[in-house]
């Protein structure tokens, strides 16, 4: 299983997603033939590389012709700034000068969003040609008079279809998208099908979902950690009224999805809408197994210059495999028989406990117990929990999934004066261990009528010869 980790220190956004992966080693020609089958020829992407920090890293950019740019969104940020301060910082999530944290992607009722931030010179406060009432969530009407106009999830689908790629990753692009609109819907309180997008909507943010989408699908990856996603504070207003960071459509999602967010005294926005959607599409923990081997690692460069530098880090790890893990189950038990904990061992072993032992221990109140100890496989644990609860008087039991180191073993037939008996043999560096098989032992001992001691050894020097 391919498992990765995020490292969302600072945020997280759609082109830091594709770039990480792109450094991870998906394949760009790939992902560049999906693209191509985009229906509008208004941008182009760049992959190159970035020093943030003396770091190097991968970038990822849609730039947008003329006629697509100037089209999506100014965006006046407020920092710890009163909302009567002129606070301009228009960029896009992408270059025109686009930074990571981030121009949103919100698909809004279109109150000036950032995942396009544009270096505008205007005095973000004045009134559009088109009159239309700018709401940061941006969603439109198909009839207005905007240069472009907001696409519903119905038609973005449509254009994901279109495309020539894998079905996992139509099928992730389609699901990104899904979340955000729900999100959106819920913000607006829209039944999804209405939700218009504008900002999500439009071709830059397009891409960067599919582009995440094909990556993810071409590294084969099945398994997503992300610890926390570190978000700023402060306040986004457009031209409409002033909204807290996070943002609407970043809350719904993380609320719906159980993103594992970290409120920090950073200054502005570091999560975009995008890249909280497509976290909520893959992840599947937030906790890092005890020890994992680092396979290799991507940088994402964000666009944005913070004092703490807009770098997201991918990270592909290695578990243990099965064979080196195991479940200590462990109970404390003062008010069980002997008899019924006799029973209970013979029960776990039949169930396939790998081991079952007793530890004398002196309880509350000074009783003397005895501690349960039950060594077991993943696949076992659940029916051995429930003969321990079944068949013994405990109400809790306690447990531990372990790593553990396992010598190479085989097991083999051995030829002794006295019949063949099943030998194990352990292996570590130079070093043989040979361990006779109890029951293979007892058995011919018996059959033959003689010591088990004289069949054990003889089995463990026969195997020598």
């Amino acid at each position: 299983m391919k498992s990765l980790y995020f490292e969302c220190e600072t945020g997280i956004s759609g082109d830091m997603i594709v770039a990480s992966l792109l450094d991870l080693g998906a394949d760009e020609e790939v992902l560049r033939k999906v693209l191509s089958g985009i229906p509008d020829d208004g941008f182009k992407i760049e992959v190159s590389r970035v020093f943030k920090a003396g770091i190097d890293c991968c970038d990822f950019n849609v730039k947008l012709d003329e006629a697509h740019e100037n089209h999506d969104h100014d965006m006046t940020y407020l920092y710890g700034h009163t909302a009567g301060e002129s606070v301009h910082e228009h960029e896009h999530e992408h270059s025109h000068e686009h930074d990571h944290e981030h121009g949103h992607e919100h698909g809004h009722e279109h109150e000036h969003e950032h995942e396009h931030e544009h270096s505008h010179e205007h005095d973000h406060e004045h009134d559009h040609s088109h009159e239309l009432e700018h709401d940061h969530e941006h969603i439109h009407d198909l009839d207005h008079h905007h240069h472009h106009h907001g696409r519903n999830l119905a038609e973005i689908e449509q254009i994901i279809d279109g495309l020539t790629m894998t079905e996992k990753a139509n099928a992730l692009a389609k699901k990104v998208f899904r979340i955000l609109a729900e999100a959106e819907s819920k913000a607006h309180n829209k039944p999804v099908e209405e939700v218009h997008f504008h900002e999500v909507g439009a071709i830059d943010s397009i891409v960067d979902i599919v582009a995440a989408a094909v990556c993810f699908d071409y590294l084969g990856i099945e398994k997503v950690v992300v610890k926390r996603i570190c978000e700023g504070q402060g306040s986004v207003r457009c031209q409409h009224g002033i909204l807290p960071v996070p943002v609407p459509a970043v809350l719904n999602v993380a609320t719906e999805y159980h993103l594992p967010i970290s409120i920090t005294n950073r200054q502005g926005e570091l999560i975009t809408p995008t890249g909280a959607a497509f976290l909520a599409a893959v992840m599947t923990s937030s906790e890092l197994p005890g020890t994992v081997s680092i396979l290799k690692a991507g940088y994402g460069a964000g666009k944005r210059e913070y004092k703490q530098p807009s770098i997201l880090r991918a990270m592909l790890y290695e578990e243990p495999t099965p064979e080196e893990m195991i479940w200590k189950l462990e109970c404390n038990i003062d008010d069980s028989t002997g008899e019924q904990l006799g029973f209970v061992m013979e029960e776990l072993m039949a169930a396939g406990a790998r081991d079952v032992f007793y530890t004398p221990v002196y309880m509350k109140k000074n009783r003397p117990g005895w501690l349960l100890t039950v060594l077991s496989t993943k696949d076992t644990e659940e029916k051995l929990e429930e003969i321990i609860f079944r068949d013994t008087t405990t109400i809790g039991i306690r447990k531990q999934w372990l790593e553990r180191d396992v010598l190479p073993r085989k097991f083999e037939q051995v030829k002794t004066p006295y019949g063949e008996v099943t030998v194990k043999i352990c292996t570590y560096k130079d070093l043989i261990k040979v361990y006779p098989e109890y029951e293979s032992v007892v058995k011919l001992a018996k059959e033959k009528n003689l010591p088990f001691e004289t069949v054990f050894r003889s089995a463990t020097e026969c195997y020598g010869k």
